[in-house]
């Protein structure tokens, strides 16, 4: 697919003052949520911009209810009743289908969102701080992870490096359980500064000799098995002062005996955090996440800087820099409305809510975390298994220069993601009894004019697209409503009539095939795939 070339712009943070009208509301809500949905577009016009933003960024911090045994049918759990959570229950035999429940569940998160940002946050984070559920193994642990990203996403970001630092997942991860004064691993304490806090930036000098220094801060960290809980051990924690580089002004950890060895950690921490280039390069990975893969110079100075300024005045809170970003000019330029190539999340779940695919519920949950796992897979084979990044960095389509977003098409992914929205369109996917597909007249039923066809399809590419399509494009779309007749009174006389009898099938399935074709023909161009 051929990326449109953008001209860059020269705006900054200062509040933006253009039209809120809907093309503006449906960018925001495209950049925070996983699709765009009718409810949610007509809920936020209600609102100023203001009180848009602050709705966003007010998250309830209420923990949702945990993954549960929905495998029981074919792997009898012997300590967790069907229906029944498994996260407190340390039974390694049943990790590898606990992982699927837990992925799956994560996958009905998202699908399930609330007007928030927090499931783009989660799944940020779950970037920013990588793990693997197929290399730490314990399902326990990813649901843990899950929980410590969901309940600090817009809350602080030191205090988070500290906790995940802690994590179970991520000790297993990144080596740090095995950490010893014997064995020192330097893996954690590498990626605690050059992908976690401070970066591959210019600004960025930490030296090899850090890192060995910060590995042996970090010994003596362990978990018990049979409860998740980490501990430290202090017979296996280096005690020895640990001295850092110039660029960290020469600073000097030093060493603890005891259970004060688990101080050094926060002395180290502060050392790291006095370096401006955190709030930098956080503040970078933030930007490409939610506005435009490419920082250039006018970037840098009119966006990264000040919006950095903020998360270090704060003291390294989170929903400041966000609330900032998210009113500012250049976040609404029209520069940086569909730059962006979506995510295979963004793509797939973000159907899923646009069009509102009925699911299985919560009293029938086999089928319902059998079509979570099933979109879940769908989205790995477009290159983003959630649950499982490629590597410690992430997904390439965030960081790797100069292609960034670019990478999550190529000839096959492409080719996938049209056959996925086919799918949807048409006969969809199997789910126990029932099939996950797009119910066409029930979306069409959430529109405001779907008696008419001009004011049907321009709706649709206000929703469904964020560029305008051609007017050839839009007289092809017309006549697939028309069936080919030229008067547009042919549409509206067989939607009317199928409103005024909705039980009769022939007249359901006459405007029924005509949206599937529709639906399936704007979610085919090119236009679709940005957000």
């Amino acid at each position: 697919m051929a990326v449109l070339s953008k001209t860059r712009t020269n705006s900054g943070i200062s509040t933006y003052l253009g039209p809120w009208d809907k093309s503006a509301v449906i960018h925001l809500l495209r950049r925070v949520h996983f699709g765009v949905t009718k409810e949610n577009i007509d809920y936020f016009s209600s609102l100023t911009q203001q009180e848009a933003i602050s709705e966003v960024l007010n998250i309830d911090y209420n923990v949702p209810s945990p993954p549960i045994n929905n495998y029981n049918n074919n792997n009898p759990d012997p300590n967790v009743n069907p229906g029944e959570t498994w996260v407190n229950d340390y039974n390694s035999s049943l990790n590898g289908i606990r992982r699927r429940s837990f992925k799956s569940w994560w996958v009905g998160q998202i699908i399930n969102h609330d007007r928030t940002i927090r499931e783009k946050m989660v799944l940020f984070w779950h970037n920013h701080f990588s793990t693997q559920s197929a290399v730490y193994g314990w399902a326990n642990y990813g649901y843990q992870n899950n929980q410590l990203l969901r309940s600090n996403c817009l809350k602080n970001f030191k205090s988070l490096v500290k906790d995940i630092t802690l994590d179970p997942a991520m000790l297993i991860y990144l080596n740090g359980e095995r950490n010893s004064k014997s064995a020192p691993d330097e893996n954690y304490s590498r990626e605690l500064q050059e992908l976690f806090t401070l970066g591959k930036g210019p600004e960025s000098k930490y030296t090899e000799s850090d890192v060995i220094a910060g590995a042996k801060v970090l010994t003596g960290w362990r978990i018990s098995r049979t409860t998740g809980i980490v501990y430290f051990e202090s017979s296996r924690h280096d005690t020895s002062d640990k001295v850092f580089s110039s660029y960290y002004n020469n600073h000097t950890v030093s060493g603890k005996t005891g259970q004060e060895g688990t101080t050094e950690l926060d002395d180290m921490l502060n050392m790291i955090f006095a370096q401006n280039e955190v709030a930098n390069h956080i503040v970078r990975k933030l930007y490409r996440w939610f506005v435009y893969y490419e920082i250039d110079e006018n970037t840098e100075r009119n966006v990264i800087t000040p919006l950095a300024n903020i998360f270090r005045n704060s003291g390294y809170e989170i929903k400041p820099v966000l609330e900032a970003l998210f009113s500012s000019e250049h976040f609404f330029d029209t520069a940086n409305r569909g730059a962006i190539i979506k995510s295979p999340a963004d793509l797939t779940l973000g159907i899923t809510r646009t069009f509102d695919i009925p699911m299985p519920g919560a009293d029938d949950y086999v089928d319902q975390y059998t079509a979570w796992n099933r979109l879940l897979s769908i989205t790995a084979l477009t290159q983003q298994d959630i649950g499982d990044p490629p590597s410690v960095s992430g997904w390439p389509a965030y960081y790797q220069i100069p292609q960034f977003h670019e990478l999550w098409i190529n000839s096959d992914t492409i080719s996938n993601r049209n056959k996925i929205s086919d799918a949807l369109a048409a006969n969809g996917y199997s789910v126990g009894s029932t099939r996950l597909k797009i119910d066409p007249l029930h979306f069409a039923k959430k529109l405001d004019n779907a008696s008419d066809p001009n004011l049907l399809i321009n709706e649709l590419i206000e929703m469904m697209h964020t560029l305008d399509v051609d007017q050839n494009q839009r007289e092809f779309m017309k006549s697939i409503l028309l069936s080919g007749q030229v008067n547009d009174d042919y549409w509206t006389q067989a939607w009317n009539e199928y409103l005024n009898d909705q039980n009769n099938t022939t007249k359901a399935n006459i405007v029924s095939s005509r949206l599937s074709s529709l639906y399936k023909y704007l979610m085919n161009l090119s236009e679709f795939q940005l957000s």
